[in-house]
């Protein structure tokens, strides 16, 4: 594993959807997530993140250190366990903590080791093997916010019909049923991130080659996780800023007011990427360097 990054990043990531539910809202009958107030249309930071652990997932299946701690079907607990057993610690853990006071650190190091999600977003590991082992929450120097579109979008109700009738009672009476699915005809999004590299040296050991497959696993979230109900989504442009310090030589929001995307003259009602254009300001902070992925 190589050494922890030295430098803070900031990033902007610009996404869009066609035809399809980015993050449906689970209150609202799986509606497109949407501000009421405004009318724009958001998606929210577990949705992203859960893009980026599924792409690592696959990208980097059964090689050491790069394994998924949070995903589908996988009790947190399992993987607690495996933690005991490779580090051999006794069954009865409150003798093993008596025997061994910085049992809760080690077992915290191995999990960041292990587990390219915890490495990188963190974890809240306070109910390790039913308490008995408290490694605390582990603040991971990757944060993401909510993704919100640049425009207000218009979620639409379709009607479909499907010829698959569920019951023998329903055959006879009629030949189809009736569903419904919601979709965005287009939105382009952007999200905004943050990469500490202070807490990658003091906590997690984020390093250089976890960073650069963090911005491979962004571009790429989409391109293995397309679905019917997601429609047509695709990640547009990684705008990523680094600073030459570990604690950043300018403010995140200030960098972030550098990048405007706006409609194209005359466009109304966008439905392409080409809609829209993305201007950066080349006047950077001294220290702070940008580069631009797609």
């Amino acid at each position: 594993m190589s050494e922890p990054i030295k430098n803070r990043y900031d990033f902007i990531i610009l996404f869009d959807v066609e035809n399809g539910n980015p993050n449906g809202d689970p209150d609202a009958g799986n509606m497109p997530r949407q501000d009421p107030e405004t009318g724009y249309g958001l998606v929210t930071d577990v949705c992203l993140k859960r893009k980026i652990r599924n792409y690592v997932e696959v990208a980097k299946e059964n090689i050491p250190g790069f394994d998924i701690y949070i995903k589908d079907d996988v009790p947190l607990n399992r993987s607690d366990a495996r933690a005991l057993t490779e580090l051999e610690v006794d069954k009865d853990l409150k003798k093993a903590k008596k025997t061994d006071k910085d049992l809760d650190i080690k077992v915290r190091d191995f999990m960041c080791r292990n587990f390219y999600d915890i490495r990188t977003f963190g974890a809240v590991m306070t109910t390790f093997v039913k308490g008995n082992l408290n490694c605390g929450q582990v603040r991971g120097p990757v944060q993401i916010g909510f993704a919100r579109s640049i425009d207000t979008i218009v979620p639409q109700e379709i009607t479909i019909t499907r010829i698959a009738i569920t019951t023998e009672s329903d055959a006879e009476n009629k030949g189809t049923e009736i569903g419904r699915k919601y979709i965005v005809p287009y939105g382009l999004y952007r999200a905004e991130g943050y990469v500490s590299a202070n807490l990658a040296r003091k906590v997690t050991g984020f390093s250089e080659d976890d960073l650069e497959l963090l911005w491979q696993a962004i571009i790429n979230m989409f391109e293995n996780d397309h679905s019917a109900a997601r429609g047509k989504m695709a990640v547009r442009e990684l705008i990523i800023f680094k600073h030459d310090s570990e604690l950043g030589n300018a403010p995140s929001h200030k960098l972030f007011e550098k990048v405007n995307v706006k409609l194209n003259e005359g466009v109304v009602a966008p439905r392409a990427y080409s809609d829209y254009i993305v201007t950066i300001d080349e006047d950077m902070p001294e220290g702070v360097t940008c580069r631009r992925m797609s």
